[in-house]
């Protein structure tokens, strides 16, 4: 059974982290749905480096469909929107509750997750500049770590966007489909994703 993803957007949300896990989820063939968080509505918006991004849909159009994960790209303007959306963080508390999986990366952990306590229990990682936002005890210092017991997977920025995504790959469609798409994609050798 093909994955099915959400990727949220908001205006100012990081665009190399939202296009790159774009990119690699298309790539693997999952069912992505781009969604809109923008609070008047538009399915148009500016990123954080004044790239312009279009959704698929708005957030309300897809609230009640089941998602295998939802994703949450950084950039702290984009995540301060998502933080505000109460539509959001529903679906998030849903998506918990359902122990489906949760991927936020760069502000995201720390500015969403953290701020509105949604996984008090889990271990994440986020932007270095934001780390002290998470508890010590919860706190990761690594570029993709994943909390396979909360269903969470955080990342640290835009450098470490393609480990997220290849991640979020590896966990939903298995390692053998991570190590087709390494190849296709002339990946770093040190990164292992060669390796069954």
């Amino acid at each position: 059974m093909t994955a099915k993803i959400l990727v949220c957007l908001a205006p100012g949300t990081e665009e190399l982290e939202a296009i790159t896990v774009i990119d690699i989820l298309e790539r693997a063939k999952f069912d992505v749905t781009i969604a809109s968080t923008a609070f008047d509505g538009s399915l148009t918006m500016k990123a954080a480096q004044r790239v312009t991004l279009t959704a698929d849909v708005k957030l309300v159009e897809v609230a009640d469909e089941e998602f295998d994960c939802i994703v949450l790209p950084g950039g702290l303007k984009g995540a301060e929107n998502f933080r505000d959306s109460t539509l959001l963080i529903e679906m998030l508390k849903q998506q918990k509750y359902d122990g489906k999986w949760v991927a936020a990366i760069c502000a995201a952990p720390a500015v969403v997750l953290q701020h509105h306590n949604l996984y008090p229990d889990a271990r994440m990682t986020c932007y270095p500049a934001f780390m002290e936002a998470i508890p010590e005890e919860n706190r990761r210092i690594k570029r993709v770590f994943t909390d396979v017991l909360n269903h969470l997977i955080t990342s640290q920025g835009p450098g470490s966007a393609l480990e997220f995504a290849m991640e979020i790959v590896t966990l939903l469609g298995g390692k053998e489909l991570t190590v087709k798409l390494a190849a296709d994609l002339v990946t770093l050798p040190n990164l292992n994703y060669h390796q069954i």
